[in-house]
């Protein structure tokens, strides 16, 4: 009996330690309600808000997988970069800032995650001017759950900031406007 007991245990505790690891759900990025926005010093006396008006990209999230299984691709268009200001939109756009016409898409692609369902830090490498460089964006859940269409969504924010000089967009606006703040405003619909 105790041989039996002891045998089921130990093929139990083996199943257990090579099954596959729980995968995490996939996501499609909802373009018309996902944003990234940044927000830089003017002259050291206010801010000047801007959002990319296209993104797009994929997500895995299950929040009963553990951190190994979320990851995230995010892609954005350039050009649509909006500051509510025409002139100033097309001088970002100029080669002095975002060169959209070299380079028409900035991303975010995952490589860690560090925290739980709630929260944590996503490590991942982030291309935008033609320089790759990796960052750690501080993430939270804000919610998830049916919606009215018959399917299942997620969203998250986060947060990184990043100095311009990194990404080669030295162009002179004061040294109050070295560094901006990325934000990242994030929902997906199960697929």
């Amino acid at each position: 009996m105790i041989k039996r007991t002891l045998g089921a245990a130990l093929a139990a505790a083996v199943l257990a330690f090579t099954a596959p690891a729980a995968e995490a759900a996939d996501y499609a990025i909802d373009s018309a309600h996902s944003f990234v926005q940044f927000k830089i010093s003017h002259v050291g006396v206010s801010w000047m808000i801007g959002t990319f008006e296209k993104v797009s990209g994929s997500f895995a999230y299950d929040s009963e997988a553990g951190p190994e299984a979320q990851s995230i691709t995010v892609e954005i268009d350039t050009a649509s970069v909006d500051t509510n200001h025409a002139e100033r939109d097309k001088h970002l756009r100029s080669s002095d800032f975002l060169s959209v016409d070299e380079f028409p898409t900035a991303t975010f692609v995952s490589t860690g995650y560090e925290g739980d369902a709630e929260g944590g830090v996503m490590t991942g490498d982030l291309s935008l001017h033609g320089v790759t460089r990796p960052v750690a964006i501080a993430v939270k859940r804000v919610g998830e759950g049916k919606d009215p269409w018959g399917g299942y969504r997620a969203g998250f924010e986060g947060s990184v900031t990043i100095a311009r000089k990194d990404y080669g967009m030295g162009y002179n606006l004061g040294p109050a406007a070295e560094s901006m703040e990325l934000s990242l405003f994030i929902e997906g619909v199960r697929k």
